[in-house]
């Protein structure tokens, strides 16, 4: 213990103080010294392992290669690496074994001598990176689902209720009932592949299983059709919905670790003739919440908006049909103006990311929790901002009016398809026209265009009628390529990778405000927007065009004239 604790202080610079409590925890809890000193945040891990590298002759590395060699997931169990936080790394030519403590010398040598690397050398590099490789490695090279699928025939009905442990990581998992590895290799899988949904879909003979990517539904796999009745009870056991209730529509959540991301899946199921259809709608909790600035919204409408979302009062709308990506939008516009000296609440179905510092309702129609009792409840919260998720009603449409002409800021979404339609809904709803002129502060339309892979982009000379639709002229595309994706592995051949947002924002200045108390025309309202300056959602994704972000295809796709 003294020469532990004189290596560590004067060696390495470590306080002696925070040496003699990672011994006391080392004695208590057991560990190595290296990971308690960093777990209690009583040192930097980069600093420690510059300095540890320096004292013992060893190199450092901050990250590993993307790709590595997974030969060795065939022979060293998982467990042994996340245990003792090491993993051989092989590009090429080049092999060496990340380690996080240099003194795990044990659990160094027995990894050397299972791989037959001996000799080969130790490289300090900091957990998260060595983490991260591991779950590569071992999700890359598990079985596929077509591999299990020919495991699975009638199986022991008592396997499917094997417990997950909550902490536990999906990776880990090494059940040997095929129809449990089979979902959780689905789970993994569209993680893997960033899907936001998975469909298992019953037909009469067969059964299919698609997922969603970039708002696109592709085919996952086909498993036999009497894998059915397993398939969707296990999933309803890890949602603890009622197994043995099969005519009647669930709604449940199940909370999951895949590869050290936590997924939060909402599961709903759906009798149809030929049994249960089900839809799970992944929500990675672990993603980052995007800011505004990277919404990729033009400056002309960034800086408007931006400037209407900080507003004293009034009620800044955004629409789109379901998927379009509304709330991140809104999500995106609270975390940009949230501080500590205004109170923000919403009321949400359901709340998809927790931000710190507001106050987040989840609606409960059970218990008569719904949009409008919950905002009649928020008003008297003394809050500056509000949040209604969606306007659903005329009650909900009342009240929100209401809570903006009484000096409140207030968000919500409409599903219309674009920024003029929503002033001819809300009056459809029976609002009237007076009270939208004098509430509405801003409506922002929006829609998500796929964006083309950048590994596999080509450019090609358009058709002069592709073009005209798309609100071009002629001069603007002269002597101009414009971008398509061919497909390739990296995009799993869809020619596209990820998601931008077009949009259109119509702003309520005094034109717009006499207009809406005389006519409830929606293409009277577009005319008199258009005459002010609003950029259409089809001019937006033609510009978007134009700058080789995404496809003629997709922006005629997404926005209708």
């Amino acid at each position: 213990m003294q020469h532990a604790t004189s290596f560590f202080t004067e060696r390495l610079g470590i306080p002696g103080e925070s040496v003699h409590q990672a011994l006391e925890l080392q004695k208590e809890k057991g560990g190595t010294l290296v990971r308690i000193l960093v777990r209690q945040n009583m040192v930097d891990e980069i600093e420690l392992l510059k300095k540890l590298g320096k004292e013992m002759g060893m190199d450092q590395t901050i990250s590993l290669p993307p790709e590595i060699q997974t030969d060795f997931t065939a022979s060293i169990p998982i467990a042994f690496l996340k245990k003792h936080i090491m993993v051989p790394v092989a590009v090429g030519d080049d092999a060496f074994i990340a380690i996080n403590d240099p003194f795990n010398f044990q659990a160094l040598d027995d990894l050397r001598r299972l791989l037959g690397w001996v000799g080969v050398r130790p490289v300090l590099c900091p957990q998260a990176a060595i983490v991260s490789a591991i779950n590569f490695a071992y999700d890359m090279t598990q079985n596929t689902a077509e591999e299990v699928m020919q495991d699975i025939d009638e199986e022991d009905p008592e396997a499917l209720f094997s417990e997950i442990e909550e902490t536990g990581d999906l990776l880990d998992d090494t059940s040997d009932s095929p129809v449990i590895r089979l979902v959780n290799l689905m789970f993994s899988q569209a993680v893997r592949d960033n899907a936001s949904d998975i469909h298992i879909e019953p037909y009469q003979n067969s059964l299919k299983v698609r997922q969603r990517l970039d708002g696109i539904l592709y085919d996952m796999l086909n498993p036999p059709k009497h894998v059915q009745s397993a398939l969707i009870s296990r999933i309803k056991i890890m949602a603890n919905l009622n197994i043995a209730e099969k005519r009647l529509p669930q709604d449940g959540r199940i909370e999951l670790k895949v590869a050290n991301k936590d997924v939060d899946i909402r599961v709903s199921t759906l009798p149809t003739a030929f049994g249960e259809r089900v839809v799970l709608r992944l929500l990675d909790k672990s993603s980052v919440l995007i800011s505004l600035t990277d919404l990729g919204m033009p400056e002309d409408r960034f800086i408007p908006f931006s400037e209407q979302i900080r507003a004293a009062n009034g009620i800044v709308l955004v629409t789109g049909p379901t998927g379009s990506g509304k709330t991140t939008t809104l999500y995106a516009a609270l975390t940009s103006i949230n501080n500590t000296d205004i109170n923000i609440i919403t009321v949400e179905d359901p709340i998809e990311y927790r931000i710190s510092g507001i106050g987040q309702v989840q609606i409960n129609p059970k218990i008569n929790l719904t949009f409008a009792s919950g905002l009649r409840s928020i008003v008297r919260q003394d809050p500056d901002v509000i949040l209604v998720g969606e306007i659903r009603d005329t009650e909900t449409a009342k009240i929100a009016i209401q809570s903006a002409l009484t000096g409140h800021l207030v968000f919500s979404t409409l599903h219309t398809n674009d920024a003029s339609s929503a002033i001819t809904r809300l009056i459809d709803m029976g609002i009237e026209p007076f009270l939208l002129s004098s509430s509405i502060n801003a409506i922002l339309a929006q829609r998500l265009v796929r964006i083309i892979c950048p590994h596999c982009k080509e450019g090609y000379i358009p058709d002069p009628v592709a073009i005209k639709k798309l609100g071009l002229t002629p001069e603007e595309v002269e002597g101009k390529l414009v971008y398509r994706g061919q497909g390739c592995p990296k995009c799993h051949y869809t020619g596209f990778k990820g998601r931008c947002g077009i949009f259109e924002l119509l702003l309520m200045d005094q034109a717009m405000k006499h207009l809406v108390l005389s006519t409830a025309n929606a293409n009277a309202i577009k005319d008199q927007a258009v005459k002010n300056g609003m950029i259409t959602l089809r001019r937006d994704g033609a510009d978007k065009v134009l700058k080789g972000i995404t496809t003629i295809e997709e922006v005629y796709r997404v926005s209708q004239e």
